[in-house]
């Protein structure tokens, strides 16, 4: 891993948009704090999207994305997504993005940092499975929950449950404190039972299905902008923190963790290309911050 210092200007300026995790890394202690919305306010700004991709539920990430001023939010692992009622309408397209975000990377050093929006935003969801498919699988999948909770004693569901429509999610480290060899077993039973699992850094995440984040990222792609993420990987950023986000470290090369990563690397094949400082929302702003500086 690189210091983000190191991360080529060249790079930056070519950079058309930002995927994004959320949790310990927009957030922080479970909120968003005033620098990290700033800093998506001000990547709105300059015309680069966000997208965040979340193993949340999509109950949870509806007045997210509907506060926020983000393109879209992928939850439950690629799964479902809402959309901004704008977005597909005034989706900016690949070659225009960099020349917008100068233009207007340049007036806004001369007007100060813009407020970040307060209107709630219209919101579509859409699946990448059909109803039938997703009501099979939800009986499969409270199954395997129910195992989890059975076998490992310190299990919990996580408090977002209600809200789960594709997956399912044991608390490991928000409101739960699992031992690292219980959400280790979890994670096990959960593949034992055919389902993809994944660790977080709250929880462990489980579904059917070949989705994931990165799917979810190209999924995306293709229905807000009808084009192929594959032939621009290395024009989009990634900020992560966690065990949960290696694949996407893997593929995009402008891959960033947050500070707090640190406890998850040990474990971590493919790791972020470049490190930022700060932790959570800090680091995120941090990442912005070097995004604009680079427009200028």
């Amino acid at each position: 891993m690189l210091p983000l210092t190191d991360w080529p200007t060249a790079a930056r300026r070519n950079t058309i948009g930002v995927f994004t995790d959320i949790d310990d890394t927009l957030t922080t202690q479970g909120a968003i704090t005033p620098d990290a919305l700033q800093a998506l306010a001000d990547l709105q700004a300059v015309g680069l999207p966000v997208v965040a991709i979340t193993g949340r539920s999509v109950a949870w990430c509806e007045a997210f994305a509907q506060a926020w001023p983000v393109t879209a939010i992928v939850a439950e692992n690629g799964a479902v997504a809402w959309v901004n009622g704008n977005s597909v309408a005034h989706a900016v397209p690949a070659e225009m993005a960099a020349k917008t975000a100068k233009k207007m990377a340049a007036s806004q050093s001369k007007k100060g940092l813009r407020s970040a929006p307060t209107v709630r935003r219209a919101l579509s969801k859409i699946y990448q499975s059909d109803a039938a498919t997703r009501s099979s699988n939800y009986a499969l999948l409270q199954a395997a929950a129910q195992q989890v909770l059975r076998e490992v004693p310190s299990a919990r569901l996580a408090q977002d449950s209600a809200g789960r429509e594709t997956d399912i999610a044991i608390d490991h480290s928000e409101f739960n404190h699992m031992p690292p060899a219980d959400v280790a077993q979890s994670q096990r039973l959960l593949q034992a039972a055919g389902l993809q699992a994944t660790v977080s850094s709250i929880h462990v995440n489980a579904w059917l299905g070949a989705h994931n984040k990165l799917q979810g990222a190209h999924w995306i792609v293709r229905q807000l902008w009808g084009r192929e993420l594959a032939a621009e990987l290395e024009r989009w950023a990634y900020v992560g923190d966690s065990s949960n986000d290696e694949l996407m470290f893997q593929a995009f090369a402008q891959s960033v963790g947050v500070a707090n990563i640190a406890r998850f690397l040990p474990g971590l094949k493919s790791k972020p290309r470049y490190l930022a400082q700060g932790e959570r929302g800090a680091g995120f702003a941090q990442v912005v911050q070097a995004l604009l500086d680079a427009q200028a």
